[in-house]
């Protein structure tokens, strides 16, 4: 966590945070990026920067879900393994973001979506400052406790649609526990569109590994016990 005994410098960070956001085909992550365009762009300057093979099909998905002028919404088609670009040769997604940079000067935060992997994609930390890896319940229960580089080392592990637990099979409290057995001392969500305590939770995360990049100290933050364990008390 920062360190609060002293005071944080006055100017702001030389460039926004770049935060990434990956995980296997399916599990929300567009999704998760317009929910969080929508929480967070009343009070930061967002951009967002989408992955795809051969299509700008989730930067479309973006833009027409109104989230940000779609200007703000760029995409970078791989035309190879999405990890690729975000992790091997990240020259097409840095070349995007600086753009972005250089077009909106007061930008507080881009968020890189890759393309769905598997549970090994990470992004490089030449082009992103921190990372959030996304699973889902319909995935598959068992699926946070066959570890793997972005479960095990994301800045931050979200399992998300908790709600459509009941309808796939999957005990969330137990997929939680095996997230945060996997991970150690690294934060774990459990989160849902309908349940706004969790969304609170991802936000405060957001916002304050920003904090943490502002004052110079970005370490991965932790948003507490209680967003750790989101709806163990359902099901």
């Amino acid at each position: 966590m920062p360190d609060h005994t002293h005071p944080h410098p006055a100017s702001p960070p030389a460039r926004p945070l770049r935060l990434g956001v990956c995980g296997p085909v399916g599990t929300g992550k567009s999704s998760l990026i317009a929910l969080l365009c929508r929480e967070l762009s009343e009070r930061l300057e967002l951009a967002v920067v989408t992955n795809d093979i051969y299509t700008d099909e989730d930067a479309r998905f973006l833009r027409s879900a109104g989230v940000l002028a779609p200007e703000r919404i760029r995409a970078v088609e791989t035309g190879a393994c999405p990890h690729t670009a975000i992790r091997d040769d990240i020259s097409a997604n840095l070349t995007t973001v600086e753009e972005l940079e250089d077009a909106f000067p007061g930008l507080d935060l881009v968020l890189l979506e890759s393309g769905g992997d598997n549970l090994t994609a990470t992004f490089s930390p030449a082009l992103v400052d921190a990372q959030v890896f996304v699973l889902d319940v319909a995935g598959g229960g068992d699926v946070a406790r066959k570890g793997g580089p972005g479960i095990e080392r994301a800045d931050l592990l979200i399992v998300n649609k908790t709600d459509l637990a009941p309808h796939v099979g999957v005990d969330v409290p137990r997929m939680l526990a095996d997230a945060t057995a996997a991970r150690g001392e690294r934060p774990v969500i459990g989160l849902s569109r309908t349940d706004r305590s969790s969304i609170d939770a991802l936000v405060a995360w957001v916002e304050e590994v920003r904090r943490s990049q502002t004052a110079g100290n970005l370490v991965p933050v932790d948003p507490g016990p209680m967003a750790r364990h989101v709806h163990a008390h359902e099901h």
